[in-house]
């Protein structure tokens, strides 16, 4: 057994060791969706797939990545695909490895070497979302592809580097299935300076403590990490907890059921989500890794974050998600959007359970979507490609209001700053701000929406393709507070006339058109009587919310 103090201390150490991998790969990558946005996440594992630490950047990765790790083993097992020294193996299959085809997962295993015998110690492994992999529209998330085939190239585990040399026929292959070549090269490389940056620091953990205490060491975490989470675990109501929510058609008229029943015993956690509704042939299907980071998100927000982020961590969490739904689909149905609003709509249905649960500790819901914008198309005889998400107001809480403008739930991500997207790409952006009025009414009120117009620079046409939720259903209020403003989107063609188009939607934009993005609020805490007079007389005057609209919404003005 190892000593506290060295457990802990190597803990720590992993722990920043994934999110310094982050840091290098943020500062060697080329496009702004990673660079600027942080769209990407960083883990390492031991031999068996079990994850030893994974660095606090994006929470839909939070189960998909330890869950594709055992797929990505599983799958080289049985291909005889072997893990060799100075070797890299990537992969974006989302069946295999966890998310959606934008998401390339790039794994390098690490081998020690103790009395002149190499042997493999652990695996350093990282996701990022590159910003155009093929598929219909550019930025490879469209509204209405019929199979995974329509979504991009797909990449099974190969090897992306062997004996610390690039496999040349495998970088080839996938970025020249991009519209943008040479920004995929770049991020594929940073991935690759990631890996190297946990490899380096995991040898130089081995080679201070020995192979030994760090395998001690990581088994102690584990025990830790379950003993304190059954501690948490006693401390909630138990029961069984159900809740029904829905996401909508892109056909405007029908919507998709999901629902969940938790149930919370000493020791266990228990998520069964049947009765959701079948798998659909649009991508709003969420492969079942994803579906696992949504129930490991929340449970881990309402059990603390001091709980290590490690295998024993969630080993007490079971998910029962029927095959051939729509949070466990089958190959080849199409997934793009079930990675990114899919898995929002999954964090609100279990928060909507467990409020039952935790009525003061859940807030109400947030925006509920990631507000995905893939825009795209031929400019200067250049292939240009750009993918972003936009924030949403966070649902009022018990004795707070929601946060404004932010990225919610199962997204951790950065705005693209205006310069960047400016500089880049041949788009102008026109408005950037709150949205007025979109706030759901409560004692505490939900967090504002924002506001986001995307004009086009370029003499060649553009493809705009916006993939988002909460424009039938708004985000709902908790305790007798209403819901938040629903998702809007307006086009403006170059003369200023406006008109609404769908939220999921592709069109195409000529040079001087706008598509504007107005994002859902969050849902009210509370009645709205109850809010204090002067909260309410503060957020008219600093125009966040009108006279007008307070009266309506129940306020005391």
């Amino acid at each position: 057994m190892v000593d506290p103090v060295t457990q802990e201390l190597i803990g720590s150490s992993l722990l920043y060791t994934s999110e310094e991998m982050g840091v290098a790969l943020r500062n060697s990558s080329y496009s702004p969706n990673i660079k600027e946005r942080m769209d990407h996440s960083a883990a390492l594992f031991d031999t068996q797939g079990r994850l030893l630490a994974q660095a606090e950047h994006i929470p839909v990765h939070l189960g998909s990545l330890p869950w594709g790790m055992r797929k990505i083993i599983e799958y080289c097992e049985k291909e005889g695909l072997e893990f060799e020294n100075g070797s890299m193996i990537a992969v974006n299959n989302p069946y295999i490895s966890g998310t959606h085809l934008n998401d390339v997962t790039v794994v390098k295993p690490i081998f020690s070497k103790e009395a002149s015998k190499r042997s493999l110690i652990a695996f350093a492994a990282n996701k990022a979302h590159h910003a155009d992999v093929g598929g219909k529209v550019p930025g490879s998330i469209s509204v209405d592809a019929t199979s995974l085939f329509e979504e991009g190239f797909i990449l099974n585990p190969t090897y992306l580097m062997r004996r610390n040399e690039f496999v040349r026929e495998t970088l080839s292959t996938f970025c020249s299935n991009s519209r943008t070549p040479i920004e995929r090269q770049g991020d594929l490389k940073a991935q690759v300076a990631a890996n190297i940056t946990g490899e380096r620091r995991v040898l130089a953990l081995i080679q201070k403590y020995g192979v030994k205490h760090f395998q001690d060491a990581c088994k102690s975490s584990f025990d830790y990490a379950r003993r304190l989470l059954v501690k948490r675990l006693a401390g909630m109501k138990k029961g069984t907890y159900k809740a029904q929510d829905y996401l909508e058609h892109p056909d405007g008229k029908h919507d998709i059921k999901l629902r969940v029943k938790v149930t919370l015993s000493d020791e266990r956690v228990l998520v069964d989500y049947s009765g959701s509704d079948s798998e659909v042939q649009i991508p709003l299907n969420a492969v079942f890794g994803v579906t696992l980071s949504g129930v490991h998100y929340v449970i881990r927000t309402l059990t603390g974050k001091d709980i290590p982020p490690n295998h024993g961590a969630f080993e007490l969490i079971s998910v029962f998600a029927p095959e051939g739904t729509i949070v466990n689909p089958t190959f080849p149905s199409p997934v793009a959007g079930g990675n990114v609003e899919t898995s929002q709509r999954n964090a609100d249905l279990l928060y909507k359970a467990l409020s039952k649960a935790m009525p003061r500790k859940i807030p109400a819901a947030a925006g509920g979507s990631m507000n995905n914008v893939m825009i795209g198309g031929v400019h200067k005889g250049q292939g240009w490609a750009f993918y972003e998400t936009a924030g949403v107001g966070l649902g009022g809480r018990f004795g707070s209001d929601g946060v404004d403008g932010i990225q919610a739930n199962m997204t951790n991500t950065m705005n693209t700053p205006i310069e960047e997207v400016e500089r880049s790409m041949p788009l102008l952006i026109t408005r950037y701000e709150f949205r007025e009025n979109s706030s759901g009414a409560g004692q505490y009120r939900g967090g504002l929406g924002l506001i986001r117009a995307f004009q086009s620079r370029s003499d060649s046409k553009v493809t705009f393709t916006v993939l988002a939720e909460r424009g039938r259903h708004e985000p709902w209020g908790l305790r007798g507070g209403k819901g938040g403003g629903k998702t809007k989107v307006l086009f403006r063609n170059s003369e200023g006339k406006t008109k609404d188009i769908p939220i999921k939607s592709t069109i195409t934009l000529d040079k001087g058109e706008t598509v504007e993005l107005r994002t859902a609020g969050g849902g009210g805490y509370g009645p709205p009587r109850r809010r204090v007079r002067a909260m309410v007389q503060a957020d008219i005057e600093d125009g966040l919310v009108s006279r007008d609209f307070s009266r309506k919404s129940g306020y005391k003005c």
